[in-house]
């Protein structure tokens, strides 16, 4: 799979090169171009990238707090593998913290944020995803979810459910050629920015549960039929 930033926004932007380290490493562990178990060596990754040893280092420090990295001493750096069991662990994590973020979304998004998700839900509407790429997929996806944590304006909740949306869209990558159809999970995308705009707690928040239950019953079926 040819590696292609996930990011929907340009990574390099006022960052720093620890920044642009971060970013483009976690979107290599996250669509798998580094398998579950690869060794990170920092001087292979810093020439690769155009950057120094001193910002992938840091940028590694980063990921193994996000739980995509894991160092052994004397050993290396190591990308962390995928079990079975991650996928109920994530799921019921996010399965109250997602409705949380679509109900604060919803009653707390500004004029201007309800604006910015009017153009994320165009942009879903527009989607094609029989044409689409791997890659334009998971960035459409980001985009939703990414664009609802941060309406919900608090910073705490936002940075976890990115934690583990990072995780789940890993997970979603292992098995994405065994799901049937992936127009559905996005078409689902739809109604859930719809009651996060017209500020409907109730039904966001219920959206959002279904939406991640759906995610884990896809995923698990597609798991167990490999």
């Amino acid at each position: 799979m040819a590696f292609e930033s996930l990011a929907f926004t340009d990574a390099a932007a006022g960052k720093s090169l620890a920044d642009v380290a971060y970013a483009s490493i976690r979107d290599r562990l996250l669509m798998l171009d580094i398998k579950p178990g690869d060794l990170l060596n920092d001087e292979v990754l810093s020439k690769d990238l155009g950057v120094g040893r001193t910002p992938v280092r840091e940028a590694l420090k980063r990921l193994e707090l996000d739980r995509l990295v894991v160092t052994y001493p004397r050993r290396g750096t190591f990308a962390t593998r995928v079990e079975v069991t991650d996928l109920a662990f994530i799921s019921e994590i996010r399965a109250q913290l997602e409705p949380l973020a679509a109900a604060r979304a919803a009653r707390v998004a500004s004029p201007a944020t309800r604006a910015r998700l009017r153009s994320v839900m165009e942009e879903v509407e527009a989607f094609d995803v029989s044409a689409a790429s791997v890659v334009e997929t998971l960035r459409l996806d980001a985009s939703v979810h990414q664009g609802i944590y941060a309406a919900a304006a608090n910073p705490h909740l936002e940075d976890v459910l990115i934690r583990y949306d990072n995780l789940a869209t890993r997970i979603w990558c292992m098995v994405l050629d065994r799901l049937p159809d992936l127009s559905h999970h996005v078409r689902e995308h739809l109604d859930l920015l719809r009651a996060v705009i017209d500020g409907d707690e109730a039904r966001a928040a219920e959206l959002a549960r279904v939406h991640v239950s759906g995610f884990e019953h896809a995923v698990r079926q597609a798991l167990f039929a490999a």
